[in-house]
């Protein structure tokens, strides 16, 4: 989201590194840490697969996004692209609100939570 707003702030060269590096933040953070939560939620035996999995979905969705953005900046243009952005964030973020909800639920019905 940072990256994004960093974005469409302008168009100079300074804007250009600022977004590429958040970027590279947010995506190494994010990828690390899905990436580990989606193990929590599988037993040994089953982690390989499901890690294979993910990272086939987590990069084939890349590439996809990476096509239709292409299409996007040529069509409707760079702030178009970083405003559409924001979707995903905010389906990811409810998503994890909804994860964190169902947990502190989970923990608040446990035995002993008194």
């Amino acid at each position: 989201a940072a990256s994004a707003v960093v974005g469409l702030l302008g168009v100079d060269v300074a804007h250009f590194w600022g977004t590429l590096v958040l970027l590279g933040v947010g995506w190494n953070f994010g990828f690390v840490g899905a990436s580990a939560m989606v193990l929590e939620c599988h037993r040994p035996a089953e982690k390989a697969r499901v890690q294979s999995f993910n990272d086939f979905a987590v990069f084939g969705t890349m590439a996809v996004g990476s096509f239709l953005s292409g299409g996007l900046l040529s069509s409707f243009g760079w702030s178009t692209v970083l405003s559409l952005s924001f979707l995903p964030i905010l389906l990811a973020a409810g998503a994890l609100a909804w994860a964190a909800s169902a947990r502190a639920a989970d923990a608040a019905q446990a035995p002993g939570a008194d």
